[in-house]
C-alpha cells in the first residue's frame, strides 16, 4: 500500500497541474499519427502510427513519473544528468551509426536512440542549476564563462557528428536562456558575431562534409540541385502547394509520396497536401496554445531553476517548429530537425514528453503547499 501511495500525486498538486498543455500535446501527437499513417500506410500499414501512439503512451507515463518528483530535487542530480548526457555523446562517437551523413544514432537492435536528444535536456538542467546557484547574475564574467563552458561541451560533441540541425537547436536553447535571464545585449551581439566566425571556420574545416554543405545551401536555389540535394525541397513545395487552402483530403495526397523522409523530418509536407492551409493553421494554433501555457508556467515559477528549465524547453520547441516548417517550404536550410510531437521518432517524442513533464512539474509547484 505504501508503494502505491508513493505513486499517487497529491490532490493539492493535481489542482495546480496544467491539463490544457497535456491536452494540446496529445492533440498534436494524434494529428501527427494520422499524417504518419497517410505517409506510410501504402507500404507499412498501421505499423508507424501504432508505434507513434505507443511512444506517446510511454511518454505520458514518463510525464507522470516526472510529476511525482519535486523538480527542486532534480537540481541535486543536475551534474549527474548532464555528464550522463555527455558520456552518451562520447559513446555515440565510437558506437554510433551513420544516418543521412551524420553519426548521431546508437542502434540497440531495431531501435535507434539519438543521444543528443537526451544530452539537450541535460544541458538545460545544468544551466538552470548554475544560474540558480549564481542567483541569476549572468553578467558577471566569471559566471558567464562558466555557463558557456557547460553549454559548449555537448554542442561541440554534436558538431563533430556532424549534426548541424541539433547544433542549431542547442545554440538557440542557450541563446533563449541567456536572453531571458538578462544577459547584456552588447554581449549577445558580440557572441553572435563570434558564432559567425566559428561557423565560417567549421564550414571550411574537414568537419563539414560536402553532403551537409549541399543540404544546408540547396534551399537557396533548389532547382540548381534538382537531381540531388534540392529534390527533397522541390517535392515538398509541390506537395504543400498542391494542397491549396482546404487540402486534397485525408488519404488523397499524391505528391508527398515523392518526398523523402515524409513521415519524419518532412511530415509537414504530408499535412500541407492533405489538409491544406487550414490544416497548417490548426497545427500552428495548437502549437501556439501549448507554448502560451508553457510561457505562463515560466512566468509564475517560484525560482530561477524552474524558470530556466521552462525557457530552455520553450526555446527548443519554438526554434524546432520554425526550422522544420521553414525548411519544408524553402525558407530555412534543410536539417534533420523533427517537427515536435508531429514527426515519427521514438527518441524525439520521448524526450519531448520528458521536457514537457519538467515544465509541468515546475507549474505544479509554483507555490508552497502546506499539507
Amino acid at each position: 500500500m505504501k508503494i502505491l501511495q508513493s505513486l499517487r500525486l497529491n490532490k493539492k498538486l493535481l489542482r495546480e497541474l496544467d491539463y490544457s498543455a497535456i491536452i494540446f500535446t496529445i492533440c498534436i501527437v494524434v494529428f501527427g499519427s494520422i499524417n504518419i499513417y497517410s505517409a506510410t500506410a501504402k507500404e507499412y500499414g498501421i505499423h508507424y502510427p501504432k508505434m507513434q501512439i505507443a511512444w506517446m503512451i510511454l511518454g505520458l507515463v514518463t510525464v507522470y513519473i516526472i510529476l511525482l518528483i519535486d523538480y527542486v530535487l532534480i537540481e541535486n542530480y543536475a551534474v549527474l544528468i548532464y555528464w550522463a548526457g555527455v558520456l552518451l555523446l562520447i559513446a555515440n562517437h565510437f558506437f554510433g551509426s551513420i544516418t543521412n551523413g551524420a553519426n548521431s544514432w546508437i542502434r540497440i537492435g531495431s531501435v535507434g536512440v539519438q543521444p543528443s536528444e537526451f544530452a539537450k535536456i541535460g544541458m538545460i538542467i545544468m544551466l538552470a542549476k548554475k544560474l540558480n546557484d549564481m542567483e541569476g547574475k549572468i553578467n558577471e564574467p566569471k559566471n558567464l564563462f562558466q555557463l558557456i563552458f557547460y553549454a559548449a561541451i555537448p554542442m561541440m560533441l554534436i558538431v563533430i557528428q556532424p549534426d548541424m540541425g541539433m547544433t542549431m537547436v542547442s545554440f538557440f536553447i542557450v541563446l533563449g536562456i541567456f536572453y531571458c535571464i538578462g544577459l547584456d545585449s552588447k554581449v549577445i551581439i558580440g557572441g553572435l558575431l563570434s558564432v559567425v566566425v566559428l561557423i565560417v571556420g567549421v564550414w571550411n574545416s574537414p568537419i563539414m562534409k560536402p553532403y551537409w554543405k549541399g543540404r544546408l545551401t540547396s534551399f537557396l536555389n533548389p532547382e540548381q540541385y534538382e537531381l540531388g540535394y534540392g529534390l527533397q525541397l522541390i517535392q515538398s513545395k509541390l506537395a504543400i502547394g498542391s494542397g491549396g487552402i482546404l487540402g486534397r483530403g485525408f488519404g488523397k495526397g499524391v505528391q508527398f509520396n515523392s518526398v523523402p523522409e515524409n513521415h519524419t523530418d518532412f511530415i509537414f509536407a504530408v499535412l500541407g497536401e492533405e489538409w491544406g492551409l487550414i490544416g497548417a493553421l490548426v497545427l500552428i494554433l495548437l502549437y501556439g496554445m501549448l507554448i502560451y501555457r508553457l510561457i505562463k508556467i515560466a512566468k509564475n515559477s517560484k525560482d530561477i531553476f524552474g524558470t530556466v528549465i521552462c525557457v530552455g524547453v520553450i526555446s527548443n520547441l519554438l526554434f524546432s517548429i520554425m526550422q522544420n516548417m521553414g525548411m519544408t517550404i524553402g525558407l530555412m536550410p534543410i536539417t534533420g530537425i523533427t517537427l515536435p510531437f508531429m514527426s515519427y521518432g521514438g527518441s524525439s517524442l520521448l524526450t519531448s514528453f520528458m521536457s514537457l513533464g519538467l515544465v509541468l512539474s515546475v507549474g505544479m509547484r509554483k507555490k508552497k503547499i502546506n499539507f
